[in-house]
């Protein structure tokens, strides 16, 4: 059985919904960020920057959630396929180093602190306006962002999108980024997924 040690976020839901499309057995195990759980010295041995998600596989333990998707799919021969990898890893990458980290900073400054900083407001806003540009244009081009299969590049950007209603961008008026986030948000082990501490949570509409 999986142990996934995480939060309530959106990297920590791209594991559960990893694993729940992928069938492996998991249980839960709740770390209050709220309250520092992730600066416990006895988490910190297996996640050494303080971050969640972690997993624990029997005696492995992997942390950072790209490198966890990578692994499980891996582990599962799913939604990694080798032929494909290169591209894969390319959209993968650029949700950690991108999407995920921008979106996360304008969550701070425009839901979070709203009025504090006017010049960190409007730099994440256009930044998130353009990775929804961005995810838009190469929606338009291929079914899924590597392509015509559904991958784990996708599972770990679906989550960030999910907070579409706390950026203000309106998901809506981007065509193929909304046709790409309501097809996925139809699949049950999205839906499973994204309710990871299992409090009845719903995916939002757009």
């Amino acid at each position: 059985m999986i142990d996934l040690l995480t939060a309530n976020t959106p990297n920590g839901q791209k594991i559960s919904i990893m694993l729940e499309e992928i069938g492996l057995e998991y249980k839960v195990t709740k770390i209050n960020i709220n309250k520092d759980d992730q600066f416990n010295p006895e988490f910190r041995k297996i996640s050494p920057f303080s971050k969640i998600p972690v997993i624990k596989d029997g005696e492995i333990s992997v942390f950072e959630s790209g490198a966890i998707l990578i692994y499980l799919g891996e582990k599962s021969e799913k939604f990694y396929d080798k032929s494909e990898r290169l591209t894969i890893n390319q959209w993968l990458m650029g949700q950690m180093a991108y999407v995920g980290p921008m979106l996360g900073q304008h969550h701070q400054f425009h839901h979070y602190n709203s009025g504090k900083s006017e010049f960190g407001e409007e730099r994440y806003f256009k930044i998130a306006k353009r990775i929804y540009e961005d995810l838009d244009v190469r929606l338009g081009q291929s079914k899924y962002l590597a392509g015509e299969n559904y991958t784990i590049a996708d599972i770990a950007t679906f989550p960030w999108i999910a907070r579409h209603d706390w950026h203000d961008i309106g998901l809506k008026n981007f065509k193929n980024l909304s046709r790409w986030y309501l097809d996925i948000s139809k699949r049950e082990a999205v839906i499973k997924g994204y309710d990871l501490l299992k409090k009845g949570e719903t995916v939002p509409g757009i």
